[in-house]
């Protein structure tokens, strides 16, 4: 049976509900896991949090975090083990720790259809989180995977990219591919306390 993600029109109130904290001693875990690298491997993700498949735990799949990958992937230049490209990284239970500088993107989400929004994250984040053997992390994630992983994590807390988005268009795949072309990732500032230049920034814009 194909594997399908929650949609805003199927049941959004799921979707915002806050995801349990995992057992690592879950029996389930691992089919829990093994749904999400289904999902993520036989479609074009970037990555998936486990309570848009209709598991509400801590559990993030991270498919594809590399840029350059996925700037080709808006233009159809893939190769073909590009286009299988899989970090299959699994994080369970994580939580950020520090969120430093300030970048911006047009998102979009498997479970939002067609909307996308424009969204503000941190350029780098430090995580705290447990691997597949029980294996306890601190890790810093830096560039476009801080904006996936945020992205990701958000949902964990049943926060959608629109919510938070300061603009929201819709518009079909193909479409986004090459909006996308002309409004790519951007990077505010790669230092500096997260809250800090995302306050500055929204004041800045408002003197516009």
């Amino acid at each position: 049976m194909k594997i399908k993600a929650i949609t805003i029109k199927d049941n959004e109130k799921y979707l915002r509900q806050v995801s349990a904290k995992v057992n690592l001693n879950d029996k389930n875990l691992k089919n829990n896991i093994n749904v999400l690298a289904e999902f993520c491997k036989e479609n074009e993700v970037m990555a998936m949090a486990a309570v848009q498949l209709g598991i509400p735990k801590r559990l993030v799949y991270l498919k594809n975090t590399n840029l350059d990958i996925i700037n080709k992937m808006q233009k159809n230049e893939t190769t073909e083990n590009e286009e299988n490209y899989n970090e299959a990284r699994v994080l369970i239970n994580p939580v950020i720790i520090e969120r430093y500088g300030l970048t911006d993107y047009w998102e979009a989400c498997a479970s939002c259809l067609d909307f996308m929004g424009h969204v503000k994250r941190p350029y780098k984040i430090l995580v705290e989180y447990f691997d597949m053997d029980g294996e306890k992390h601190r890790e810093i994630f830096e560039r476009f995977e801080s904006t996936v992983l945020s992205h990701e994590m958000d949902h964990l807390d049943g926060i959608l990219h629109i919510d938070i988005a300061d603009e929201v268009l819709e518009m079909p795949q193909e479409e986004r591919k090459l909006f996308r072309q002309s409004h790519p990732y951007n990077i505010v500032s790669k230092t500096g306390e997260y809250q800090d230049l995302l306050q500055n920034n929204s004041i800045k814009k408002l003197k516009k």
